[in-house]
C-alpha cells in the first residue's frame, strides 16, 4: 500500500504546472468512484526559494480493516529548480517514517532517515540531473503545452531516496467533468518508470498548466484525483476495499500434498498485457505467445545470483545491526551452528512471536514488530529477514501471491503475501513465518530488501493476473 503513496506523490509532484505564482490546490481522491481521501498541494515563492508541499491523505479497507495513510512531501529549490532540501514523512496505521535531506556546501546531500525509532544519517552524491518538484515543473514548461509535446524527467523520490523516470506526451484539448462543472482541459499521458515496472497515468491540465484531474490504475482498480474546493476535498470518505480486487482465483483446489511438491502454473492477464515475473531458485519462468508458465518447487541453485554484501546489511526497515534484534536472533536460533537449522528455528520462532496476526498494521519495520509483536505477513517477513541478517545469513523479502483455501467469502484463491528468501546451502530458499512454512502455492512477483518504497516489481500484475491452469509435476 506504500507503493500507492509513491505513485500518487510522484505524479502530483511532476504535474506540468506552468503558473509561476504561488498555488494552493485541493483534490478529492476516488477509488472506483468511491471517495477515499484528498490531495493538497501548495507552492510558495519567497525570494530565490520555491517551496512545494504535497500532502496525500487516504484510507483503504483490507478485508474489513481500515488502513489510514498520510504522506507529506516538501521540496525546497531555487527559482531555476536547483535542489536545496527535501523532506518526506509517512504515517501508515500510526507507524511513522521520515526522510530529510539538505544540500551541503560541496553539492552533496546529508540525508537523515528515521524508521521504528532508529535514525540513520548518510551522505548522498546527488544523482546527475535529478530534479525535485520545481525542477520537474520547469522541465515540463520548457517542453510546451501543445499537442505532441514530449518531456522526460529524471524525478527524485524523497521517500525512497532514488531516481524514477517520468515521461509525458501532450494529447490536446478535451471536455472533462469535474465535481464543480465541466471544463475544457489539456490531456497529458504520463508514464512513471520505477525500476523495471511502469505505471501509466493520464493528467488533464487547465490553460495555466495546473492539473485538474489525474487517473491511474492501482491493483486492477481505477483511481482518480479531481480538483475541487477545500470543502469538497475534505468531505467524509467512503469504504473502499483494495485487497479484494487483487485476489486471483485458483482454477481448482490445491491439496497440501500437491503444494508440498512442485506445481506448474499457466498465467495470463485480463487485459492481454505482458507479465514479467522474477526467476528464482524455486520459481522457473518461461514465456511464449503472451502466456507465462511457472514451475514452482524445491530450490535448485543457478537461477539467481549469489548474495552480495547488501543482502546481509542493515537498512532503515531491516535494522539488523540493532543490539536488541541481534540478541533476539541468538535466542531464537538456540545455538544452531549451520544456516539451514538457524533459518528453520527463526521461521518457527517468528511464527509464534507475532501474537496479534491481523491486517491493521500497514507496514512496520523489524524493530517495531519486535516491540509490538503484531502485524500481518509483511511484519512477519521483515522481522524474519532482519533476524537472519543479524546472524550473518543473507536474506531478502519477497512480495507475491499465496494460495489459501478460504479468504472471506471466497474459496480457493491466491492473495497478496510476503515471505523471506535466505541463502542456505548454496541457493536461495524461501521461509514463510506467517504461514509456518513455504510451499509451491507461493508465486513470487518481486524480490526486495524490505524497504517498501523500493518494492515496485509485480505491482502491475495485481488485479489483472489470471491463473488459467495448475498441474502437479514430478
Amino acid at each position: 500500500m506504500r507503493r500507492l503513496l509513491v505513485v500518487l506523490a510522484l505524479l502530483a509532484a511532476a504535474l506540468p504546472a506552468f503558473a509561476a505564482p504561488a498555488t494552493d490546490t485541493w483534490m478529492t481522491v476516488l477509488l472506483e468512484g468511491r471517495k477515499i481521501g484528498h490531495l493538497h498541494e501548495t507552492r510558495a515563492v519567497e525570494g530565490d526559494r520555491v517551496t512545494t508541499t504535497q500532502t496525500l491523505d487516504i484510507a483503504l479497507d483490507r478485508a474489513g480493516t481500515t488502513v489510514a495513510m498520510r504522506n507529506e512531501e516538501t521540496s525546497v529549490e531555487t527559482r531555476e529548480g536547483k535542489p536545496l532540501a527535501f523532506r518526506s514523512r509517512t504515517e501508515l496505521s500510526g507507524v511513522a517514517s521520515t526522510v530529510e535531506g539538505k544540500r551541503l556546501p560541496d553539492g552533496r546531500f546529508e540525508v537523515r532517515s528515521e524508521v521504528g525509532g532508529q535514525a540513520r544519517t548518510r551522505t548522498l552524491d546527488w544523482p546527475d540531473g535529478a530534479l525535485l518538484a520545481e525542477g520537474q515543473r520547469l522541465a515540463a514548461l520548457r517542453a510546451g503545452n501543445v499537442r505532441g509535446a514530449r518531456y522526460t524527467v529524471p524525478a527524485f523520490d524523497p521517500s525512497a531516496v532514488q531516481i524514477v523516470t517520468l515521461s509525458g506526451v501532450v494529447h490536446g484539448a478535451v471536455e472533462v467533468d469535474l465535481p464543480e462543472g465541466r471544463r475544457t482541459l489539456t490531456e497529458v499521458r504520463q508514464s512513471l518508470q520505477i525500476g523495471g515496472d511502469a505505471t501509466q497515468a493520464t493528467v488533464w491540465t487547465d490553460a495555466a498548466g495546473d492539473a485538474q484531474k489525474m487517473t491511474l490504475p492501482i491493483g486492477g482498480l481505477r483511481l482518480d484525483a479531481l480538483a475541487c474546493s477545500r470543502a469538497c476535498a475534505l468531505a467524509p470518505n467512503q469504504s473502499a476495499d483494495i485487497l479484494t480486487a487483487t485476489l486471483a482465483a485458483a482454477p481448482r483446489a490445491l491439496s497440501a500434498g500437491e503444494r508440498a511438491g512442485a506445481l506448474r502454473y499457466t498465467l495470463t492477464t485480463a487485459d492481454g498485457s505482458a507479465l514479467d515475473l522474477p526467476a528464482t531458485d524455486e520459481q522457473r519462468v518461461r514465456k511464449a505467445n503472451g502466456v507465462l508458465t511457472l514451475r514452482i518447487g524445491p530450490a535448485r541453485a543457478g537461477a539467481e545470483s549469489p548474495p552480495t554484501p547488501a543482502d546481509t546489511a542493515a537498512n532503515d526497515w531491516l535494522q539488523a545491526d540493532a543490539p536488541a534484534l541481534r540478541e533476539l536472533a541468538e535466542h531464537a536460533a538456540l545455538g544452531a551452528a549451520d544456516a539451514a537449522t538457524r533459518m528453520r528455528r527463526l521461521e518457527a520462532f517468528v511464527h509464534g512471536y507475532v501474537r496479534s496476526k491481523d491486517l491493521s498494521v500497514g507496514y512496520a519495520s523489524a524493530l517495531e514488530v519486535m516491540q509490538t509483536r503484531e502485524g500481518d505477513c509483511t511484519e512477519h517477513a521483515v522481522l524474519l529477514a532482519a533476524l537472519a541478517r543479524s546472524l550473518g545469513i543473507p536474506a531478502r523479502v519477497l512480495d507475491g501471491l499465496v494460495y489459501v483455501q478460504q479468504f472471506g467469502a471466497q474459496a480457493h484463491v491466491f492473495v497478496p503475501h510476503a515471505w523471506v528468501q535466505a541463502w542456505v546451502d548454496g541457493r536461495w530458499q524461501s521461509y514463510d513465518a506467517a504461514l509456518g512454512g513455504f510451499d509451491a502455492g507461493h508465486i513470487a512477483l518481486g524480490v526486495g530488501d524490505g524497504d517498501p518504497w523500493r518494492f515496485y516489481a509485480g505491482l502491475g500484475a495485481l488485479g489483472k493476473l489470471r491463473i488459467e491452469r495448475v498441474e502437479a509435476v514430478r
